[in-house]
């Protein structure tokens, strides 16, 4: 439980907390009463008070004192509460391995608050919904490009409501999501189905209902990643990406969603490691290779000061994207980094320096020790980090996080255990995943698929969890009786060469489902015939699946390709007579499903569902790329075989 103490520097914050009273909530701090009280707050803090806010670490895994490696920090210890107070650390970001479970979850964010008794924190995640999720006991949703699929604003908000409700419950209180980046790249290698679609528009409507159930729920709301990071063909992860397209094209695109969302009141912008050289084209030499490179969004002053503040009008908090990313990593230096971008404009420094034990340490003190530095030179102005700590401090009150209540840690646990993952959640969950299926090709009335007793259905998908989540989907149907009782037999095919081992499977079964998951299409093209390559083990995603289309054509058998990542991989199975995209890949593990889109897809080829979804990108042909293979809102009525008209 957090218990509110006045140390001699909170002593003002405190007053300011007592005289709010219950104020502090979603609609909060209108009042000037308020916002003058946040100004004096300012004023009387330490300029290592200020810098703390300004800095967002990641204690992603910790190797307390005595042990051997860094582990998953799921549970608050005193090394960790000793940094947040030697820093004065305004915020902490968790992954996966921080939130385990439910009430370990809660506990862990109750212990993190607790360290940090003056000024709360923003205890923020990546809960993007589809396959950027942490919670390992949450509900996963279909994701965005699901969402988009299926057209409706109403799923959208259902889908923050959701995300906000449970991250509201573990203690958590900054969503970094959704992401409104749109992917007009079929080659994008880290957006892809994380976008809700290529049209601006959608994306917009969408996103402003993200954002509005996020927030209704009080959770902090962030879009990203400014100014744009859908056409962009390499992963900022991993390199810098370019995106090289001028003003008047940017603004009707890629700025257009985060614009909206601004009009819309969103509190938070999360920045794109991406060049965008028609805003600000000043170069830097490269720490990594010595080479002249264009700095990219996240440390502009030109695109956060001039664009994002000055020209579209956002006054929320600005936070980068992940520092240690290879973009700024490599060819920045680690203090340098975090310098630049609070000198760009940005508020808030994500993950500026790797601490996963005390011996690590001096890498947030050499940080800390340049912002102060720079601060103290002028190079950063004191007054513009004025500014940022009265911006955080202001959505700190707006949402609550500075007048938490006084809550028992029992009862935060069993609210928790309510609200995680429960089935109301997962109802609306599968709703949205099976209305989001669409079906692009159904030649012969090939679906749905209706086994006979005992008939042999094999399962050929890329990884373990896949087949797994295939399988259990069709004998959760065959229990339910939806439909007869069939022999699954299943195999996972990543790195591997079609065999006559396989060819055999295939011959002895009577129905064939097979996954497609290619990030990025990269066939084999010879002349505009896409070369198989089916003993060569590297062409695995590409040439195992189509190799077994192959092999089940010329045997007749009942046969379907679900692709399961990226819509755009279908351009690689023209031959097939049934298709369908269910945008998300991921499979049954750890006791549970982590994604309602391969059930949902399963239902839909057995005909317990109806496929409603349209396609929210277009799907350029892969051996003639000019063309388009499936347009921008096709999809086929399952019963009809004629395009749903939405």
């Amino acid at each position: 439980m957090i218990k509110r103490i006045c140390a001699p520097a909170g002593i003002a914050l405190c007053l300011v907390l007592s005289i709010m009273g219950g104020n502090a909530t979603a609609k909060g701090y209108e009042n000037e009463k308020t916002v003058s009280d946040i100004q004096e707050i300012v004023e009387n803090m330490t300029i290592d008070e200020k810098v703390g806010q300004m800095l967002m670490p990641d204690f992603r895994n910790w190797q307390k004192q005595g042990e051997t490696k860094a582990t998953g920090f799921i549970e608050m210890n005193s090394e960790v509460a000793s940094i947040i107070k030697k820093y004065h650390l305004g915020g902490v970001i968790l992954f996966a391995e921080n939130v385990v479970d439910t009430e370990q979850t809660v506990r862990l964010t109750d212990g993190l608050q607790m360290a940090s008794p003056d000024l709360p924190l923003f205890i923020t995640i990546d809960q993007e919904g589809g396959i950027v999720t942490r919670l390992q006991t949450g509900t996963n949703l279909p994701g965005n490009m699901a969402l988009g699929a299926a057209r409706k604003e109403s799923y959208a908000y259902q889908s923050g409501e959701i995300i906000g409700k449970e991250l509201s419950a573990l203690g958590i209180n900054v969503n970094f999501g959704p992401s409104v980046d749109v992917n007009n790249n079929p080659g994008n290698p880290v957006i892809g189905v994380r976008s809700f679609s290529s049209d601006p528009e959608l994306v917009s409507k969408l996103g402003i209902q993200m954002i509005k159930g996020l927030q209704n729920q009080n959770m902090i709301a962030t879009t990203k990643h400014f100014p744009g990071h859908g056409d962009t063909a390499v992963d900022s992860h991993y390199g810098l990406p370019l995106v090289s397209h001028d003003k008047e094209r940017l603004r009707s695109i890629e700025l257009l969603p985060f614009q909206r969302a601004i009009d819309a009141g969103v509190d938070m912008m999360m920045t794109a490691h991406v060049q965008f050289p028609a805003f600000d084209d000043t170069t830097y030499i490269s720490k990594k290779d010595g080479q002249e490179i264009m700095v990219p969004a996240t440390l502009s002053q030109k695109v956060i000061t001039g664009l994002l503040r000055e020209e579209m009008g956002f006054d929320g908090v600005v936070v980068t994207d992940a520092l240690n990313m290879k973009a700024i990593a490599d060819n920045f230096g680690q203090e340098e980094a975090v310098v630049l971008a609070l000198k760009s404009g940005v508020d808030i420094a994500l993950m500026p320096a790797q601490v996963n034990s005390l011996q690590m340490e001096k890498n947030i003190t050499s940080v800390f020790n340049a912002v102060k530095a720079a601060v103290a030179s002028g190079e950063i102005p004191l007054n513009q980090v004025n500014h940022s700590v009265t911006r955080i401090l202001e959505l700190k009150v707006k949402r609550g996080i500075l007048n938490p209540e006084d809550t028992p840690i029992d009862k935060k646990i069993e609210t928790a255990l309510q609200v995680v993952g429960n089935e109301d959640h997962l109802k609306k969950e599968r709703k949205m995943a099976e209305d989001a299926i669409t079906l692009l090709k159904n030649e012969h009335k090939t679906l749905p698929f209706k086994p006979k007793k005992n008939d042999k259905v094999l399962i050929l998908a890329p990884f373990d969890d896949q087949v797994e989540s295939m399988s259990r989907s069709i004998s959760e149907l065959a229990e339910k009786k939806k439909i007869k009782k069939v022999q699954i037999t299943g195999m996972s095919f990543s790195g591997k060469s079609f065999t006559d081992q396989v060819a055999r499977l295939i011959d002895e079964s009577d129905f064939v489902i097979t996954g497609s998951y290619i990030v990025k299409n990269d066939p084999a093209v010879n002349d505009g015939v896409i070369d198989d390559s089916i003993q060569d083990s590297s062409k695995w995603a590409t040439a195992f699946p189509r190799a077994v289309m192959n092999h089940a054509k010329k045997k007749d058998k009942e046969f379907v390709l679900m692709s399961l990542r990226n819509p755009y991989d279908v351009a690689n199975f023209e031959e097939a007579k049934a298709v369908l995209a269910v945008y998300g890949f991921k499979g049954y593990s750890n006791g549970r499903y982590r994604q309602p889109n391969i059930p949902a897809g399963i239902s839909t080829i057995f005909g317990e569902s109806r496929p409603k979804g349209t396609l929210p990108v277009d799907i350029p042909s892969v051996t003639k790329p000019s063309e388009s293979l499936y347009n921008y809102g096709y999809g086929l009525d399952i019963k009809s075989g004629r395009p749903i008209k939405k």
